[in-house]
This record gives structure tokens, C-alpha cells and sequence, in this order.
């Protein structure tokens, strides 16, 4: 599933091309995703001039003049393409579902072959309130997120504190690629209980957070399975991997020994290294 890189990756490719520009037409290929569509969804869109393009946690904000928000998610699978010169006789994958075409002449196809991916409505004044967006954590890349805001909101937490990263009202858009690699890097054992994590260990792991997710987004994201930019082109992030998807090598850390192990926690792959990782 893609993560705050990529994500915040594809907001900015979207918004590059699409602010100040307005839908002439949005086509729905068929009539849901993970969730259907509202009624009126392609009517509400078209002729609305597009005014911001933002990341929340893992979803895509789309501010509409009107005070429409459109909030996306890719999913699995999901990927947004943007055609700046579209010919018109060229066909339609099957898993294009929807398709926006723009005042300017550009025309975006959303692609999923999963459909674990969404698309919803709201008000700009309900966003804070929205069921997928109440209650999620602070941004990471923000400056209210430190060390000691990380501890408090691990405070009292008795799973590993692998998965308590996962938890988006912990911290907001990081996922499983992403907490290995900031435990790795900060040192902190994948399986040590999140309430322990604290004092220097918090302001490590927030540092390692902040520093691998830049990283990813200057490298435009890792590409795994379905991920690639709203250009078609892929993320790289993947070639600077220290600890995600590197069972049996030799742990990168300066002087240590050890070797990349493999577990599942919560049905999710997690790499790390026993040595160095505490």
C-alpha cells in the first residue's frame, strides 16, 4: 500500500499540473471502488475550478471552488496518470474507472486494479470531522511532531511499538516499509513495548521518522508492486533500503555483526536486527 512518500509524491505531480485548472468532465467507468460513488459525484466535480491539492496522513485532498473537498485514497493499488496532450482515440484500460478531463486539455485517469481505493465528498468546514479523518495523529513531517509528542502519544501502549506506528492515531502516513526502516535506523527493537519508548529513544525514533520520510519523498517514493508517479515514472527509494525486505544480509549498521531477520507482527512483514536494534 502506498505511504506518506508516495502519496505526498502523487499530490504533488496533481498539483502541478491541475491548480488554477477546471473538470469539463468526469467519467465514472463503474460504480464504486472500495466505496461507491455519492450520487452526484461526476456532476458535483464538473466545472469546478480546482483551488488546492494537499496530503492528510495517506489521503488525497482535492479543494473545490465551492468549498468542496474530494478525499482519495490509492489503496492498494491505485495510481493516478496524467495525460497532458490525451489523444482521443486511445483506448481505455479496463481498470481505468474514472476519468477527469480539463478546461486546460489534460485528462486524468484514476487506475485500480484492485478497487481498494476511494473517492469521497465533503465540505471543507467538515473535513476535521470526517470519519476517515478524525482522530488521526499528528503529521511527522510537521513541526508539532518531537520526540516527546511521539512519547506521549505511545504513552501507556502495551503492543510492540512496530505496531504502534502503524496506528495512524499514533503519528500520521507512516506504514510498515517506513516504521522498519525508522527503527532500524534509531536502533529500537521492532518487538519493545511502545510504552518504553521514551526520552531518547522518542526523540531518536522521531528523528528517524522525519529523516527517512524526506528522504523517500526527495527519491520519489519506493516503487513496490503497483506505485509509480502520476508521470508514470517509479519511485527509487526502494535501492536505499537498510532494513525492509532484506532478510539474510548483513545488517548496514557501522561495526555491528549482525544479519537482517524476518518476523510477522500483526500479520506484517517486519526486518530489523536483533544486534544493533534494542
Amino acid at each position: 500500500m502506498p505511504e506518506l512518500p508516495e502519496v505526498e509524491t502523487v499530490c504533488r505531480g496533481l498539483e502541478q499540473a491541475l491548480i488554477g485548472d477546471q473538470f469539463t468532465s468526469v467519467t465514472l467507468r463503474r460504480a464504486n471502488l472500495r466505496f461507491p460513488f455519492a450520487d452526484g459525484f461526476a456532476k458535483t466535480l464538473t466545472g469546478r475550478k480546482i483551488e488546492a491539492i494537499r496530503r492528510r496522513a495517506k489521503y488525497i485532498l482535492m479543494t473545490l471552488e465551492g468549498g468542496e473537498v474530494m478525499i482519495g485514497h490509492l489503496g492498494m493499488s491505485g495510481s493516478f496518470r496524467i495525460e497532458l496532450e490525451p489523444d482521443p482515440a486511445s483506448p481505455f484500460d479496463k481498470h481505468d474507472h474514472v476519468i477527469f478531463e480539463t478546461e486546460r486539455g489534460l485528462r486524468v485517469r484514476y487506475h485500480d486494479p484492485r478497487r481498494f481505493g476511494f473517492m469521497l465528498l465533503t465540505k471543507t468546514d467538515m473535513l476535521d470531522t470526517h470519519p476517515q479523518l478524525a482522530g488521526i495523529g499528528p503529521e511527522p513531517l510537521g513541526n508539532e511532531f518531537s520526540g516527546p509528542v511521539l512519547a506521549e502519544r505511545l504513552k501507556g501502549r502495551k503492543t510492540p511499538i512496530k505496531i504502534a506506528l502503524l496506528d495512524q492515531r499514533v503519528v500520521a502516513g507512516v506504514g510498515n516499509i517506513y516504521a522498519c526502516e525508522a527503527l532500524h535506523r534509531s536502533g529500537i527493537s521492532p518487538t519493545r513495548q511502545a510504552m518504553n519508548v521514551k526520552g531518547q529513544r522518542a526523540d531518536k525514533l522521531a528523528a528517524a521518522i522525519r529523516a527517512v520520510l524526506e528522504e523517500a519523498i526527495q527519491s520519489g517514493g519506493s516503487t513496490l508492486r503497483n506505485y509509480s508517479h502520476t508521470d508514470g515514472e517509479l519511485g527509487y527509494f526502494q535501492h536505499r533500503f537498510l532494513a525492509y525486505d532484506k532478510e539474510g544480509t548483513p545488517c548496514p549498521t557501522e561495526e555491528c555483526i549482525g544479519t537482517i531477520n524476518r518476523i510477522t507482527q500483526s500479520g506484517r512483514s517486519t526486518f530489523y536486527c536483533p544486534k544493533c536494534q534494542r
